[in-house]
């Protein structure tokens, strides 16, 4: 039997993680490890400052471990603390909301769940699930769309545990659309750098005090081959091969930086 720890950034009880489990729990046994509460954006964040408790709940009849820190501190302490035997897969999400493009990656708790388990030394696999870009859906979409969504995780996990990462790939990033349906083509992708513009708004607060709130635009133009391409344009499954190195050692520009510090 495999063994599989499933988390997330949203929190314990949210639909997206359930749906996922539903899909799972076919493979083998399923450990539920995931934040208390919601942990969107805290990025590969972890709790050094304060003490982490550990709650065991039934959710639905299925017994699911609540972590008061991050996405992070979850998989670390599920690895080291909960589950009796390592992993053979980490799996993160189902995502309320898409995670495509490194501006998003950068940030995103889901994503770096699956991050802190390939760095570990585990196979691991993020999903999100893109939301409308006029911020409103249907009422039951959303219950239907993570069940949808789950569906098409299934063939995905099960080629990871059948086969692994490929060589050279560290982890994979799958982005839903959210005109998800059971014929939603999978496109392999590369991350696009930016999917949207950064804006800051200007608010004021009851007391004439003013205050900020950051947002963003999607951009005009997404490249082809992209995640944000297959997720806005093609309506796709985007399916992005990532990896933790990011040093930057095959350019020209390194060569050039070596020759200078080699003077120094």
């Amino acid at each position: 039997m495999k063994k599989i720890l499933l988390t997330n950034d949203d929190g314990v009880r949210k639909p997206g993680l359930w749906a996922l489990y539903d899909v799972l729990k076919n493979f083998g046994t399923v450990f539920v490890v995931a934040p208390e509460s919601e942990k969107s954006a805290v990025g590969m964040s972890i709790t050094l400052h304060k003490p982490l408790r550990i709650r065991k709940y039934r959710i639905h009849g299925r017994v699911a471990y609540a972590c008061s820190g991050t996405p992070s501190d979850s998989v670390i302490v599920a690895v080291r603390k909960i589950m009796p035997e390592p992993p053979d897969i980490v799996v993160s999400g189902i995502n309320e909301g898409n995670n495509v493009s490194l501006q998003a990656v950068y940030g995103s708790g889901t994503v770096a769940a699956a991050i802190r388990a390939s760095l570990m030394g585990y196979p691991s696999v993020a999903f999100s699930l893109s939301f409308s870009e006029k911020g409103t859906f249907r009422p039951g979409w959303l219950k239907t769309a993570m069940k949808t969504a789950a569906y098409k995780a299934k063939p995905i996990v099960e080629y990871l545990l059948n086969h692994g990462l490929p060589k050279g790939v560290d982890y994979l990033n799958v982005n839903f659309p959210y005109e998800i349906s059971d014929k939603t083509p999978y496109r392999l992708t590369v991350a696009a750098k930016s999917r949207y513009a950064e804006l800051v708004e200007e608010r004021v607060d009851p007391r004439e005090k003013p205050y900020y709130w950051l947002k963003g635009k999607l951009l005009e133009r997404l490249e082809p081959g992209t995640d944000a391409y297959a997720i806005f344009v093609e309506k796709a499954v985007s399916v992005t091969p990532m990896k933790t190195d990011t040093s930057a050692t095959s350019s020209d520009a390194y060569e050039d930086l070596r020759q200078f510090l080699e003077r120094l």
